[in-house]
């Protein structure tokens, strides 16, 4: 009887014990924010592949969250309007994005964005990049979490717009976007070519076009034909300089005494827009090998934005807007 009682008890307090664990547990899992208890949904969703796997994504988000800021803008372009973004510190807002993102709410920087506050935000999708896989399973236990392939040197922009449009269920938005994007080029060409000199010239097959930028973190650079703004030059056939003519990224490093490799019919001398920019290019133009180039002798220096080193569809297209500006509609 005694053993029988005892059974019994040891029985009850194991039952007990084992319920106590349970709602323990529960209530930790409750109460820790540092996650958010996510599941994904099993309807209403589709799956989406990325370079971390397959994640099921709303089919109508309406709460994203974007870690780059030509993230931001390529989702702006296809119509979808992030309620907050990552942002590169110290650099000034691209103007075309001005007035289009005051609703848009900032998480941090492009290399370290603020998990807290996108917790708080109760995002129902998160678009990150793989330069953030580090973070992946944190920001995938507050919402369904897309990684962009965007290593070092980056896809092209045209990619980067397939993917995001991919991602977004906006691929006959992307469409029409590239649509206009190759109207605009074609334009460029007749233009360029209606205004050869005579005997007519094909001034695209002639015209050696240089891209340029310097800072005081990374001296003076140039940049080749894989760059974003390149493959804009490649594609309405506009030539490089000898030293540019290459598929690559950057040219980095350029000492002064090899300034003249910026040479060339016409250069777009590019600038961040920061104030430290501004002094490190006054410095640079009263080296007297600046006054050497033939590009300046001739007045073809042309000072353009921050865009020229973008890869969103606005900044693309204010490429074109300076192309047009200065090789079409220039005296």
């Amino acid at each position: 009887m005694f053993t029988s009682i005892s059974l019994r008890r040891f029985t009850h307090l194991m039952l007990l014990s084992i319920l106590t664990v349970i709602l323990v547990s529960a209530c930790n899992a409750t109460n820790d924010t540092s996650i958010n208890g996510y599941k994904q949904p099993v309807e209403d969703c589709r799956i989406v592949q990325h370079v971390m796997g397959n994640t099921c994504i709303p089919r109508n988000p309406q709460r994203v969250v974007t870690l780059r800021s030509d993230t931001l803008a390529n989702s702006l372009a296809l119509g979808i309007r992030p309620i907050a973004s990552a942002y590169v510190p110290g650099f000034p807002l691209p103007k075309y994005l001005q007035g289009k993102v005051d609703q848009v709410e900032s998480v941090g920087g492009l290399n370290s964005p603020d998990i807290e506050k996108i917790l708080q935000l109760k995002p129902d999708l998160i678009v990150s990049s793989s330069g953030l896989k580090g973070i992946y399973k944190q920001l995938s236990y507050i919402a369904p979490t897309v990684v962009l392939n965007i290593p070092f040197p980056p896809p092209t922009w045209k990619e980067q717009l397939r993917e995001l449009a991919t991602v977004l269920g906006k691929q006959e938005v992307s469409k029409q976007l590239m649509d206009e994007y190759w109207q605009r080029v074609e334009k460029l060409k007749q233009a360029l070519d209606i205004g050869a000199g005579s005997p007519k010239e094909n001034r695209r097959k002639t015209m050696e076009v240089s891209i340029a930028n310097t800072s005081s973190e990374y001296g003076i650079w140039s940049y080749g034909e894989k760059h974003f703004s390149g493959s804009v030059l490649k594609d309405i056939g506009l030539q490089r300089p000898k030293s540019q003519r290459r598929d690559i990224f950057y040219i980095e490093n350029i000492s002064k005494e090899k300034i003249f490799d910026i040479d060339g019919d016409v250069l777009f001398f590019v600038s961040w827009g920061r104030e430290d920019d501004r002094k490190t290019l006054d410095k640079l133009k009263q080296s007297p090998l600046w006054s050497q180039l033939e590009v300046f002798q001739k007045n073809k220096v042309y000072f353009v934005g921050g865009h020229w080193h973008n890869s969103d569809i606005f900044a693309i297209n204010a490429i074109l807007d300076d192309l047009e500006k200065y090789l079409v509609n220039s005296p």
